[in-house]
């Protein structure tokens, strides 16, 4: 008689991911960082610690990067087991290099944004030494990196992933690519942990708007205008700038419908004709995301199709308030299923996981 033997289940391959976040210093275990996060004394990192609205919008960004850091300690994948992350500013890139490094342990730096530009002209030496080191990197530009970023042509050949806008990448930058550089098409989505809020069955019927630090142009006076005279209390709106991360799961309980901003009056090309991360977190909350229909933008489009977004025309105050109004008559089971989606498929982990897990 033959026994047979149930193979044995492959091995996942093991991965730690060190977040380079220009709020923090050294090298660190993420989870230190986050617990002490709270506390950070941002003066000396500022320009001016007597600033009272410049130590604001720094918390507002710190404790923004520092979301971005709970995500990718938070990361999960089916073919990958994710080891304890690390976090670091500019100080820990060359300790992250140098590091020990366990046999069969992969090694990755996360950088997003316009993050590569923090390291004080030395972006392309320090990815080329992690590179020799053997830390493989992974860009998440959310924008025009290939076309606006001074540095990228420096990093470009040391990026063993880059996760870019929804348009094609510049010709001179896709070729300073090393041809095994995974290219991956994703812009904005939410940097929180999938399922960190619970799904809220009966919300207010209240629309927040979220705003950004742009302010009240004429265009969003308008609307703000419009909006009151039709909803009356059910309307507020942040026109300053946006909520604190701290302050997102309070929005689930409060309101049924956000109002997202798109990206119309930002000054770079790309970002003018797409849109922010917002409705991408506003999902993930369990919020019906409403939102200009940006000129470009095509995930949003295919959201809409999917009815997980509602959209309407640019400057179009009736389309706006219908918009609004259909958001707001969302079933719970409608609800449900935008919260599903958002929280499975749209944010910045469950991206970056599936980015690494591809990079074999």
């Amino acid at each position: 008689m033959t026994v047979e033997f149930p193979a044995a289940a492959p091995s996942l391959r093991r991965v730690r991911v060190c977040y380079f976040n220009t709020w923090a210093q050294g090298l660190e275990p993420a989870v230190g960082y986050l617990a002490r996060l709270p506390a950070l004394d941002l003066g000396p990192l500022v320009a001016d610690r007597h600033d009272a609205a410049l130590l604001v919008k720094a918390r507002l960004d710190c404790d923004w990067y520092g979301e971005n850091t709970r995500a990718f300690a938070a990361m999960a994948h089916d073919g990958v087991e994710f080891l304890p992350a690390w976090v670091t500013g500019l100080d820990g890139v060359l300790p992250l290099a140098k590091a020990p490094r366990p046999e069969g342990e992969e090694r990755w730096l996360i950088v997003m944004a316009h993050q590569p530009q923090a390291m004080k002209g030395m972006a392309g030496k320090l990815l080329a030494f992690l590179r020799k080191c053997g830390v493989r990197v992974l860009f998440y530009a959310f924008d025009e990196a290939s076309r606006g970023m001074p540095c990228f042509r420096e990093i470009a050949p040391h990026l063993a992933v880059l996760i870019h806008d929804e348009f094609p990448l510049e010709a001179g930058g896709a070729a300073w690519l090393r041809p095994e550089c995974r290219t991956r098409h994703r812009s904005w989505v939410a940097n929180t942990v999938p399922w960190a809020t619970p799904f809220v069955e009966e919300p207010e019927a209240r629309i927040l708007f979220l705003g950004s630090e742009l302010g009240l142009t004429p265009h969003r006076q308008r609307q703000f205008d419009g909006l009151t005279k039709y909803f009356g209390d059910r309307f507020s709106a942040i026109h300053d700038h946006s909520v604190s991360v701290g302050e997102r799961h309070r929005l689930a309980q409060r309101f049924k419908v956000s109002l997202c901003p798109e990206g119309r009056k930002f000054a770079t090309p790309a970002m003018s004709l797409t849109h922010t991360d917002r409705p991408f977190w506003s999902g993930c909350l369990g919020l019906v995301p409403v939102s200009e229909n940006s000129a470009s933008g095509g995930r949003l489009d295919e959201l809409t199709r999917e009815k997980l977004l509602v959209r309407y025309s640019h400057g179009d105050l009736s389309a706006l308030i219908a918009a609004c109004e259909h958001a707001l008559v969302a079933s719970v089971a409608d609800r449900r299923r935008i919260y599903d989606h958002f929280n499975r498929h749209e944010t910045v982990g469950t991206v970056v996981a599936a980015a690494i897990f591809s990079a074999k």
